[in-house]
């Protein structure tokens, strides 16, 4: 089977940061008439958590292993850290220190299934797909009886 480009555009939010936040993804078949959109939103939560979630969550979708996938955010927190090459000194050092351990061993985990390679965008930068993610992400956040963020409720605990 031809392995197809995948696009994928992400964008988290939180309201007070911590606060009630969410993500917002769209994807797109390149050359292909496929277009998704989805959105979840916590009661609970960070900025940089919902941006490197909506990246996992955005992979776990791809049920076909090894596709070339282009993954557009505007975080830099997101792709700093896998560009940069910081990711991999973390995951030695078994993430010792580090903010959203819980998220970064998802997206180790999916991220090692395909072919992904990170643009940065400018955010709210009348970027088509980015300024729709923000826009689901911020939809999602004001939902009614949102669910926790376990993983950040949880390290708040600690």
């Amino acid at each position: 089977m031809d392995k197809a480009d995948v696009h994928i555009y992400t964008d988290g939010a939180a309201r007070g940061n911590p606060g009630p936040g969410g993500y917002g993804i769209v994807m797109e078949w390149v050359g292909k008439p496929y277009r998704k959109e989805f959105k979840q939103g916590f009661r609970h939560t960070t900025n940089n958590r919902m941006e490197l979630l909506a990246v996992i969550e955005a992979l776990k979708k791809l049920k076909v292993p090894g596709l070339k996938i282009t993954v557009f955010t505007d975080s830099k927190y997101v792709v700093d850290a896998v560009e940069k090459k910081w990711l991999e000194r973390w995951e030695r050092t078994n993430f010792k220190d580090k903010k959203n351990p819980d998220l970064w061993k998802l997206f180790l985990v999916e991220y090692r299934k395909h072919q992904v390679r990170f643009k940065w965008i400018k955010g709210h930068n009348n970027h088509r797909q980015n300024e729709r993610c923000d826009q689901l992400a911020v939809e999602a956040s004001k939902e009614l009886n949102l669910p926790a963020d376990k993983g950040f409720e949880d390290s708040l605990k600690n």
